[in-house]
């Protein structure tokens, strides 16, 4: 129970008497007065409604008063109205009165969108009975939803019209509840579904359950209350029903009563009004009246008007009225109407001028938790409340109350910056409050790195393992902090376990890794963790601790990077099968991983080398190494032998193909000659295989060397040859088989060859007497055969020249009898040439090329016509190209410039009779000239 004299009170609203409106000459509008007689009130869809009694010689109205203040009104009834009820959701007025004397209340239900001859259309007229004894309605209540309405009588009984209250059709109506004592206050609660009407008495409380079958109803308490006494709140207050009593105020839910408040006094009027209990009491210095006819107070009775704050417990108003016909609310405000006809408004003030108002009393007697409550109900921004929070927090700090100072800091997070409450906190003494503040800053998602380190330092200087583990285990969807931040401090701090759990779960892989090797040194777990990462992250991290792992755990680390570069998978199935294809690392990136672990790279190599034949050159290049380094360095012979096969295999697998000369310096550093041999050959360096020979003293390989290349490569026997002569060990057996094949072949002049072995002084003449026997015998047998060929060039001139003789002096007989073409017999017209051939005239004109020269010889006859122009060109050439050679500065450049001409290419000539070609047709040939001028026979 809230002890009312303990209440502070406010005023929150300002009072005027509603005036009426100004007149053209803007004098002052006297107070607005409404007409006599008001006996009953209600308010709601933008108008004030009266009801009024019958006075004098004038008709019962309804009244109704819009915000202009322009009164309307129509009959209702005949004689008085007793109760208004206007809905506030549907434009429906329903009103009880009575049209003649005694005992006969009608009700009426308006529906004020429709006219019926200017008046509000009237939907339905019943009476009011609850069954053949008539009595007297006391109170009137609908529910807003149209399907239920109320009425109670003073005999103690209530009457439930259920259905369309507009329609009679479409309803029912039954009584609800018989008593003994007047019914005094009625009212519809709406819970979901759920509807509940409470009933009070003068002596009880009763809730009914209207949702269900045959209406169960509960008794809330054994009191009750005075006419116009009890209401119901709005949501604010859980839809509670409000009784007053003469000293308490109860409210109750539809199963139980709830709390109370000592408000003492008389009750006349209870309301509520936007989250405001108003209670209507009579003033204390004046007489008592009786509880239930407690509205028929005298004109001189003074009434105190009050307003609270039930959830914050204050009066938000107060105030004296001479005798209160009743409050209304519309329009946002308050109309207090009083017995003299004036209306009283009651303006709430806005939100900031009641806080600016009530915030300096409230500050200044230090009642903080009353201000937080009052900004709270009147909804005041985040702004203005983090302000109040602070300066409680202010005041609670400055009296020693850290604790509860922080909890007041803590609700400002968001608004105020958190750095004036960490400089407060920030002596050892008061860690633990920091730590709290902390904590919720980082909940609220609101801290960046510097409040997360200092979060955790808190922590660990608290050693408090506990709220350490905490912090950092909350799920992943209430990370409130920095991670990488927070693994820096744990790292820094020593909590290792707490940094890789960080870590680990949060995927920082480089920091996992990091604290592993270098500060746990769990090389083993940092492997294994390595193998569980997705391709790409796996890959690069083998790139970055490759060698440290190599060092302390070789075996593992081998076998990872064997998965990694050919068939990777995560051991923990991070990525699905259709993000594995072709997802293979480049194993030649990772050979400096090895370094100082030949043995684990060898493997590694070999390894790639059988499973992935496309591996990169560097992976080929340096296994070559690595086997002829082992070779070179092996000492027992078997396995040197083995070694040796390996080293050959390996050169002869053609992988080496583009590196020839990375391969071949390999073998020369270790001395591989096999390996330098076969590379030798395959680039076809037959010098330089003989000369390797050479340098060894190698004669028999030699000799091999030239059998086997020379062919391709003349140039070697004789390097053979100058190789032995320059030799002074008796190599005259050598130097018999290379000349054989030089006189063979005839690869060198004789004086060159007598020039060449004469620096050899064991080399007598008995060596090279064969050959030269041999070399002068066929030079003296070639000498024959051109002395022979001269002869028979002469003679041949000789005949010619007769023949030219014979043509220019005497006449030429054409004996021919067939056409040289088509060897068919000859007919004119014919055409016959010097050379001996005759031709049909058509035969002759479909074939030849020219009309002086003959078909069949022309061929033979370009060839030597060409042979000649070529030796005249190449003879004026000859005569410009030694002019320029003897003027030039430079006569290399002139000789080269020539021989790119062709000048010095060798001219072949056939000088051989063709087979089949007579002396004749030569004749014929080189006389062309003859025909071109000669009158041609027919």
């Amino acid at each position: 129970m809230a002890a009312y004299l303990q209440w502070r009170r406010f005023v929150f609203f300002d009072r005027e008497t509603v005036r009426e409106p100004s007149g053209p000459d803007g004098a002052g509008a006297k107070p607005f007065a409404l007409p006599p007689g008001i006996a009953v009130c209600d308010s709601g869809r933008g108008s004030l409604v009266f009801g009024d009694i019958l006075c004098g010689a004038g008709r019962c109205q309804i009244w109704f008063l819009p915000r202009s203040l322009q009164l309307s009104s129509f009959q209702a009834y005949k004689l008085r109205v007793t109760h208004l009820y206007q809905l506030k959701q549907h434009n429906i007025l329903v009103s009880i009165g009575e049209d003649e004397e005694g005992i006969n209340p009608l009700v009426k239900v308006w529906n004020l969108e429709k006219r019926d001859g200017g008046n509000p259309l009237c939907t339905r007229i019943f009476p009011a009975i609850p069954g053949n004894k008539p009595t007297v309605v006391s109170c009137l209540t609908v529910h807003e939803n149209l399907n239920f309405m109320a009425i109670g009588f003073a005999d103690g009984s209530v009457v439930l019209t259920k259905g369309d209250i507009t329609r009679d059709r479409h309803s029912k109506t039954q009584v609800l509840h018989e008593g003994s004592y007047p019914v005094t206050g009625l009212a519809f609660r709406q819970s979901g579904k759920t509807t509940h009407l409470f009933v009070v008495t003068t002596e009880n409380i009763q809730s009914y359950m209207l949702s269900v079958k045959d209406y169960p109803h509960l008794e809330l308490d054994t009191h009750g209350c005075g006419l116009r006494c009890s209401s119901l709140s709005d949501p604010s207050q859980d839809l509670q029903f409000i009784v007053a009593g003469n000293e308490c105020v109860y409210l109750y839910q539809p199963d139980e009563r709830g709390p109370c408040f000592a408000f003492e006094g008389q009750k006349l009027i209870v309301h509520w009004y936007r989250g405001y209990l108003i209670i209507v009491s009579k003033d204390r210095k004046t007489s008592p009246k009786s509880e239930f006819a407690g509205n028929e107070a005298q004109n001189s009775d003074k009434q105190v008007l009050n307003i609270y704050d039930l959830c914050n417990k204050f009066i938000a108003y107060s105030s004296i009225f001479d005798d209160i016909v009743d409050v209304l609310a519309e329009w946002g405000s308050l109309y207090v109407l009083t017995r003299d006809g004036k209306i009283h408004v009651l303006q709430e003030k806005d939100t900031q001028t009641k806080l600016e108002a009530c915030k300096f009393m409230l500050f200044r007697k230090n009642l903080f938790e009353m201000a937080i409550n009052l900004a709270k109900s009147h909804h005041l921004d985040s702004d203005g409340l983090s302000e109040i929070f602070r300066q409680y927090g202010d005041h609670l700090y400055n009296k020693g109350n850290h604790d509860g100072a922080i909890q007041q800091y803590i609700r400002t997070i968001g608004k105020l910056e958190p750095s004036y409450v960490i400089r407060k906190f920030l002596d050892a003494q008061r860690i633990h409050n920091l730590t709290a503040y902390l904590q919720m800053l980082h909940l609220q998602s609101l801290a960046n790195a510097d409040h997360t380190t200092l979060l955790l330092n808190c922590y660990t200087k608290l050693k408090d393992s506990s709220k350490l583990e905490e912090f950092i285990k909350t799920s992943e969807s209430e990370v409130h902090f920095d991670v990488e931040t927070a693994i820096k401090v744990l790292r820094q701090a020593g909590y290792y376990s707490h940094a890789v759990y960080l870590a680990e779960k949060h995927e920082h892989h480089e920091w996992y890794l990091k604290i592993q090797l270098e500060d746990i040194k769990n090389y083993q777990e940092a492997l294994h963790y390595i193998g569980k990462l997705p391709f790409e992250q796996a890959e690069s991290n083998m790139k970055r601790y490759g060698k440290i792992l190599m060092h302390h755990v070789p075996n593992e680390t081998t076998e990872l990077l064997k998965i990694l570069c050919t068939d990777y998978c995560p051991s923990g199935g991070n990525e699905g099968p259709g993000l594995l294809e072709g997802k293979k690392a480049n194993s030649e990136e990772f050979i400096p991983v090895f370094a100082n672990n030949s043995r684990e790279l060898k493997a590694f190599l070999e390894h790639m080398t059988e499973v992935q034949a496309d591996s990169p050159q560097g992976v080929y290049d340096t296994l070559l190494e690595l086997r002829l380094q082992n070779w070179a360095h092996e000492q027992d012979e078997q396995i040197k032998e083995k070694l040796h096969n390996e080293a050959l295999t390996l050169l002869k697998s053609g992988r080496f193909k583009t590196v020839f000369d990375k391969a071949l310096v390999l073998c020369q550093m270790h001395s591989f000659k096999d390996g330098v041999l076969y590379l030798y050959e395959q680039g076809k360096l037959f010098q330089q295989i003989m000369h390797y020979h050479m340098q060894n003293e190698q004669y028999k390989k030699v000799i091999e060397v030239c059998e086997l290349y020379g062919d391709q490569e003349a140039c070697l026997w004789e390097q053979a040859l100058g190789y032995f002569a320059r030799k002074e060990e008796n190599c005259k057996e050598y130097i018999a088989a290379v000349l054989k094949h030089i006189e063979n072949k005839n690869l060198m002049p004789p004086l060159l060859v007598v020039q060449t072995l004469a620096h050899n002084s064991t080399a007598t003449l008995s060596v090279i007497k064969d050959y030269l026997v041999n070399k002068l015998q066929k030079q003296s047998h070639q000498i024959e055969q051109d002395e022979q060929r001269i002869q028979k060039y002469r003679e041949e001139t000789t005949r010619i020249r007769l023949e030219i003789e014979e043509l220019k002096a005497s006449p030429k007989i054409f004996q021919k009898t067939k056409c040289s073409i088509c060897t068919s017999a000859l007919e004119l017209p014919s055409v016959h040439f010097l050379c001996g051939h005759s031709f049909h005239q058509h035969c002759f004109e479909s074939y030849s090329e020219s009309d002086s020269e003959c078909p069949t010889c022309m061929p033979e006859n370009r060839k030597v016509m060409d042979m000649i122009r070529a030796q005249e060109q190449k003879r004026d050439l000859q005569d410009q190209f030694q002019h320029q050679l003897k003027c030039s500065n430079d006569g290399f450049s002139v000789v080269a410039d020539y021989f790119g001409r062709g000048v010095f290419n060798k001219l072949t000539l056939i000088t051989d009779l063709p087979s089949g070609k007579t002396a004749t047709t030569i004749e014929g040939g080189l006389q062309r000239e003859l025909l071109i001028h000669t009158k041609r026979s027919t």
